[in-house]
């Protein structure tokens, strides 16, 4: 998964923290909800905007940096 398509980091959105692209949802939030139990399928059932591929690449964005930290 290149996380790169989906994740976008820019000043102007949600203060710069990574989000969804073409969204205001952050990795943060995506990460929070499925630690508490949603699903991929939960997840975009709620955020309509939002694809199976981005939640992944939020995950492959959060495994990157927290590898690389």
């Amino acid at each position: 998964m290149i996380y790169k398509e989906h994740i976008i980091s820019d000043p102007k959105v949600m203060l710069g923290k990574p989000v969804i692209k073409g969204t205001r949802l952050t990795v943060e939030l995506i990460l929070r909800k499925l630690s508490e139990g949603a699903t991929v399928q939960s997840l975009c059932d709620s955020y309509p905007n939002l694809t199976a591929d981005d939640v992944l690449a939020a995950l492959s964005y959060s495994a990157f940096n927290f590898t690389n930290s």
